[in-house]
């Protein structure tokens, strides 16, 4: 998770915010009652991300809950402050939360102190983390490093859905119609308990686009896991999809840096694939993705009805065993609305934004206004604005038609209705 700093994006914090929550908002705490849960999780100080710790209370995580079942990660996002002002330091206000704050956590970080003051209010983001560690020095406050432990044991988790593994296996390239060489990469989704490949695709690039298309796949075919397990790398550690997994109620972890043991079911898996498909093909002869990912499509089927030694029976037989306790998606829409992609523009004078180097028409309303955009990758004739909580679709620009276009009937106006209703 990233850490919650000066530079944290409200989306960062409502992902930081979710992980306390999750185990009440997936029904797998232990405790008696969410009130007890609550209690039991503000009785010690908690870990922040961005080193030391706060003690939230049973109150703020109940009401997080509520803003979460209410709004899903949107309710998690903090509110911004009414005073926009970007040149403010340690005031006498911030000052005397310092001093309190310290009272109360005498061992935590700059860091932690600066996260504490921003997310309450206190300072605007906009004032550096070491603008507060110097103040903490000339002041006699200077806080010590905490440094924390990790320790890894073995585990099997008990039902199908509780924890699915994620990772990219490198495959040998093939040479496609153009004759060009290209590299391929495995994407695959497996099951802890089961042992089940629940989602995988081959591709040219390993990037986050393409392992958001294999998890949302694996999602429509078998449910909402509780627990998605991956690796550090960028198509796997990033707001955009820390922003997806909050939103269908999944925790996000990874796996320390270059420790690929603490991988070990999927590693495992990537072993079996290599020495049982990758290594009875012949890459010369196959020329499309398509063709590839057809072959792989067996192989997954055949894998998932063959019996597992590590398990002791089939991967598909503990699946059917435990399957009904995985989440549903509510409903194919709501997944694709948890799956879109959220930036924000600026909108320009002649009332046109750009996304990934392509540029949109809006709203003239909009224009000279940052707006919050939110798109399907796979599907950007369905991005839209959201303000207000409601929609205004955006169109991929067209200058032939707009330079047509009546500048006195504003037509390019009047085609933006609201759409949708409201979020």
């Amino acid at each position: 998770m990233s850490a919650v700093t000066m530079n944290a994006s409200p989306e960062e914090v409502a992902t930081f915010r979710f992980g306390l929550i999750a185990p009440v908002i997936q029904g797998t705490f232990s405790d008696a009652s969410e009130a007890a849960y609550y209690r039991r999780i503000a009785h010690e100080p908690i870990p922040l991300p961005g080193g030391g710790t706060y003690q939230f209370s049973p109150d703020t995580l109940e009401r997080w809950t509520a803003h979460y079942r209410k709004n899903g990660m949107d309710g998690l996002m903090p509110k911004g402050r009414r005073d926009k002002g970007t040149s403010r330091v340690i005031d006498d206000e911030a000052g005397d939360e310092i001093t309190r704050y310290l009272g109360e956590f005498p061992h935590a970080s700059g860091v932690a102190v600066h996260d504490h003051l921003v997310r309450n209010g206190f300072i605007p983001a906009t004032v550096s983390v070491r603008a507060v560690q110097r103040y903490l020095k000339e002041q006699g406050m200077k806080t010590p490093r905490e440094t924390v432990t990790r320790v890894r044991r073995a585990f099997e988790t008990d039902r199908f859905g509780k924890l699915w593994q994620a990772d990219t296996a490198y495959l040998p390239s093939i040479r496609i119609g153009d004759g060009k060489s290209r590299r391929t990469f495995a994407i695959m989704i497996l099951d802890d308990h089961s042992r089940m490949v629940v989602g995988g695709e081959i591709f040219f690039n390993d990037n986050s686009l393409n392992y958001q298309k294999t998890l949302k796949d694996a999602v429509i075919a078998y449910g909402i896991p509780d627990v998605l397990y991956m690796d550090n790398g960028g198509p796997y550690s990033n707001g955009q999809l820390s922003f997806i997994l909050g939103n269908l109620g999944i925790i996000e972890k990874h796996a320390k840096v270059r420790d690929g043991a603490s991988k070990g079911k999927v590693e495992r898996n990537f072993r079996t694939l290599r020495s049982r498909w990758v290594s009875t093909l012949d890459f010369s002869a196959i020329h499309s993705l398509e063709e590839l990912n057809a072959l792989l499509a067996d192989y997954i089927t055949a894998h998932n009805k063959t019996f597992h030694t590590g398990i002791n029976e089939r991967p598909i037989d503990r699946y059917m065993r435990t399957k009904s306790y995985i989440r549903i998606a509510r409903s194919r829409e709501w997944l694709e609305n948890c799956f879109c992609h959220r930036v924000t523009r600026r909108v320009r004078s002649d009332n046109v934004i750009k996304i990934n180097n392509t540029e949109y028409d809006v709203p003239a309303h909009f224009a000279g206004m940052n707006v919050e955009v939110r798109y399907n990758p796979d599907d950007m004739d369905g991005a839209y604005i959201l303000y207000d909580g409601s929609r205004f679709p955006v169109k991929r620009t067209d200058r032939a038609r707009n330079s047509s276009a009546s500048r006195g009937s504003d037509d390019l106006t009047l085609t933006y209705n609201a759409i949708g209703g409201t979020e």
